[in-house]
């Protein structure tokens, strides 16, 4: 073991993971192919894997030497197109090793598309009587698109049977079965039984002897319920990293998608009909292509015979599937084939999985809880991923949303949520039914960041390997882990190690990491504090209140600071103004301002588009806080300047050649957004300074976008909701200037600097600047704006009302004075206020009906401000 690492070192990895790399090639296949992936840690492979450059470089070389044209045509183009398209089906079959006697390849637009096809084509039978009707079973640990076919299944008939894992087994009721097989010597009722060869959940591996199992009816509950049973197994994730030998196993209809296993082409997948069963697939609609005759002037139709003629409506996609052939040559070139890829990755999991299962904070409590239905003993059972979330040292569960945050500041890009798997979270997180209903109605929805309801989690954190991946990607992930959750100094399981050095895919030997462990059950490893040191032996400017909890919560009991805690109404002062005329870019700072009907007058009233009108951010661009505008209201202009560029003019209203005939739509936060493309001088501009196309977007002042989430005010409901210029969520940003200083401190203690250079860049202006508000306030103690409900304005006559909190991201890392990017201060955010990753609040106003230009906000007015009231029994 390395000395100083709590983690093993590579040459200790590769020793025991003998089958860990290709014989000695993935550095090289790393640089040479993903090249991309520099300084990145991608682990979402069970959500699409990556392409590799020679795969996209053969594909587009192929289509640059030839011409394909359409395969339903009889020219020599043509018949290129058809010749190819049955070469990737023989290929398709043969990596599955089968052949076009047992199986036929019925391409679709994706998995999700196979099994709809499965389901609206497939001879449900429907009667009166329940025991003559078809069955829809299908596991519960399912992706959606399967426990979706229900959707189709019920209308034509069938009964939906959902099964658990542990309701299915071996029916030993010999005397029930011979009832049964005599019940159904005249029987024609035809059942479907759908399950994952991988759950896309936890990676459990279920077992491919069920296709037999239950069509000879050796498994309860299938024994138990008269007629044929067809089995369909959901293979997209399982193929991805592992062989599937149809020769063996042999389900009735395997659907798949490509850029689970090649990364491209990603509208493209296919549905495997094994041949004997392909009379199970109806149809009733036909399309281009699928007929050998029809009359357009009567109901006169006779199909194709084969079943991928019959089923593939209309021309296939014949450009990805030649890019699929390429996707095969480039694996095969790259791994040596699927059980390679299967050993590669199962030995990364098997490590991430014990390393982290065995990890715990100091205060030995475990630092994660693994979902899993075995302990990644062999690849045969587990696939190459981990599903968990994390534990913080009073064993609480972290939201997986502060975790994906976290993970992209660090670029390490993973899953959380329920990954389309409702029924696999509900069972290994053991969210109820009537949670499901229940979190719905708190607001939750599917593929949202609201991670825990009521202190119980929606979804959990699922990191996958793939075959790129590498003994890096799992050390940095682990690494990550402790550097973030890890109460320090971070311990590890002595007996949960050893299991290191056991099982499957490693060399049997003697010595064990393990072994340079004491003989404490559990072991810990400190780590050294320079960087701590360092920071508090810099001059560094310190507030009052330097030795406040970070639990406000705590400071009511602080006799010290108990007394600054108003009943009523605290005093405040306005100490700064921002406005932001183009989104995301430099703010302007001002004493004196007027405020319009979005908020502050021509506040992100501009935003910058890509070439294919998407806002561009800094979480994409950075240096757009290097763009600095200046608005002139008395010339009606708003100057663009930039270092190395001259300054360009744009005029504030929508007058002049610049707007004539150029109206767009886009989106921003998910809200369609009509404006003003500014024109070409102004969109060349920004494009020699970005080094990339893009253009100048106005909001057209004759298009309403309103708030969508406000909240009542006194009881009362708002007449109207608030009106929202191209800002994120509200009018106005506010941010406490007392709380930036108790934040500053908490990165200083943690050794912590929010630039590359030393502490002493840490300036309160420069963290104010990266939370990028439009009001600063300066109170007492930190964090009070979080319970306040409203405000006054000294010399305007209406209220500011607060909706929430800001939830923070990786945007707070950029130095908005060099476009650099830094880990803080989000790390620290996170790890104090209750690891909350909230800081500052959101404001909008009501406008009387006078002229919106009357009022005016100015730096060092008095604030008044109204504490939110606590609910009756809080």
């Amino acid at each position: 073991m390395e000395q100083n690492s709590p983690l093993p070192s590579q040459d200790w990895f590769q020793e025991t993971f003998t089958h860990y790399d290709y014989g000695g090639q993935i550095s090289a296949a790393r640089a040479r192919e993903f090249g991309r992936l520099s300084g990145i840690t991608y682990l979402d492979h069970g959500g699409a894997t990556l392409y590799p450059h020679s795969q996209i470089h053969h594909f587009y070389q192929d289509l640059a030497e030839n011409i394909y044209g359409n395969p339903h045509s009889g020219n020599i183009a043509s018949r290129l197109t058809h010749d190819t398209i049955e070469h990737v089906r023989c290929r398709i079959l043969q990596h599955f090793n089968t052949n076009p006697e047992e199986y036929t390849i019925i391409f679709t637009s994706g998995c999700t598309a196979a099994l709809k096809l499965v389901a609206e084509s497939f001879q449900w039978t429907c009667a009166e009587s329940g025991e003559s009707r078809s069955r829809f079973c299908h596991l519960t640990d399912n992706h959606t698109s399967v426990v979706g076919m229900r959707g189709l299944s019920v209308p034509a008939g069938a009964l939906t049977l959902p099964v658990n894992l542990d309701q299915i087994h071996r029916d030993k009721n010999t005397l029930h079965k011979k009832i049964s097989m005599a019940k159904e010597e005249n029987c024609r009722i035809h059942h479907l039984f759908c399950y994952p060869a991988q759950s896309n959940f936890s990676g459990t591996k279920y077992p491919l002897s069920w296709i037999s199992d239950i069509k000879l009816k050796k498994l309860y509950p299938f024994s138990r319920i008269p007629g044929t049973w067809n089995v369909l197994v959901d293979a997209a994730s399982f193929v991805s990293t592992s062989p599937l030998n149809l020769s063996l196993y042999q389900p009735d209809f395997i659907p798949i998608s490509f850029y689970k296993m090649f990364g491209f082409p990603t509208g493209l997948g296919a549905l495997l009909v094994k041949n004997e069963s392909g009379h199970m697939l109806g149809k009733k609609y036909f399309g281009g292509g699928t007929a050998a005759s029809y009359l357009s002037s009567e109901d006169f139709f006779v199909p194709r015979q084969s079943v991928s003629e019959r089923f593939e409506d209309g021309t296939v996609s014949f450009l990805d599937i030649i890019a699929v052939n390429h996707g095969f040559d480039a694996l095969e070139r790259i791994t040596g084939g699927m059980q390679n890829i299967m050993q590669h990755t199962f030995s990364l999991a098997r490590y991430t999985y014990v390393m982290l299962s065995g990890m715990h904070h100091s205060n030995r409590s475990p630092v994660a809880r693994i979902y899993s239905d075995n302990e990644f003993k062999a690849p045969d059972i587990q696939g190459p991923i981990i599903n968990f979330n994390l534990l913080d040292e009073n064993g609480d569960i972290v939201g997986y949303a502060k975790v994906d945050k976290l993970a992209n500041l660090h670029a390490i890009y993973l899953r959380t949520g329920c990954f389309c798997n409702t029924g696999g979270c509900q069972q290994h997180i053991g969210i109820t039914n009537e949670d499901v209903k229940n979190n719905l109605k708190a607001g939750h929805v599917c593929g949202d960041t609201l991670d825990m309801i009521d202190g119980r989690p929606t979804g959990s954190v699922r990191i996958s390997f793939g075959y790129m991946s590498t003994f890096d990607d799992a050390q940095t992930f682990l690494k990550f882990i402790i550097d973030c959750f890890v109460k320090q100094p971070v311990c590890f399981d002595k007996d949960i190690l050893s299991k290191l050095n056991s099982y499957g895919t490693m060399k049997e030997k003697g010595d064990s990491w393990t072994e340079n462990f004491t003989d404490e059950d559990i072991v810990s490893v400190r780590e050294v504090p320079s960087e701590i040191a360092v920071a508090c032996s810099q001059g560094v400017e310190m507030s009052p209140y330097q030795r406040l909890s970070d639990n406000p919560s705590e400071w009511n009991k602080n006799p010290a600071t108990s007394k600054l805690i108003s009943n009523g109404s605290n005093l405040v002062t306005l100490t700064n103004i921002y406005l932001y005329p183009i989104k995301s870019c430099a703010a302007v700072e001002v004493k004196k301002w007027p405020i319009g009907k979005h908020g502050l007058l021509y506040d992100r009233a501009w935003m910058i588009a890509n070439h294919n009108g998407i806002c561009l951010s800094q979480k994409q661009e950075p240096r757009l806080c290097l763009i600095h505008p200046y608005i002139d209201l008395e010339q009606g202009i708003m100057t663009i300047s930039a270092e190395g560029m001259d300054t360009i003019m744009v005029p504030l209203e929508e007058v002049g050649k610049q707007y004539s005939l150029q109206v767009c739509e886009t989106k921003v936060c998910g809200d369609r957004v009509k404006g003003l493309n500014c024109g070409d001088e102004v969109a060349g501009w920004i494009s020699t300074f970005l080094g990339r196309k893009s253009c100048l977007f106005r909001q057209s002042s004759d298009f309403q976008r309103v708030m969508k989430k406000h909240k009542q005010v006194q009881g009362q409901s708002l007449t109207q909701s608030p009106s929202l210029s191209l800002v994120n969520e509200a009018q106005y940003l506010l941010v406490n200037r007392a709380s930036i200083l108790h934040l500053k401190e908490q990165i200083l203690q943690r050794g912590g600097s929010c630039d590359l250079n030393s502490a002493e860049a840490l300036t309160t202006e420069e963290l104010i600047h990266r939370f990028r508000p439009n009001l600063v306030i300066s109170t007492v103690r930190p964090y009070e704006e979080d319970d306040w409900a409203e405000m006054i304005i000294d010399g305007l006559s209406y209220l500011f009302q607060i909706v929430g909190l800001c939830s923070r991201c990786q945007m707070i890392c950029i130095n908005q004075g060099n476009g650099k990017r830094s880990k803080e201060p989000l790390q620290t955010l996170s790890s104090c206020r209750d690891r909350k990753m909230t800081f500052g609040a959101y404001l909008f106003h009501q406008l009387p009906a006078t002229s919106v230009r009357s009022a005016f906000l100015t730096v060092g007015s008095q604030v008044i401000v109204k504490i939110k009231e606590t609910p009756a029994g809080q």
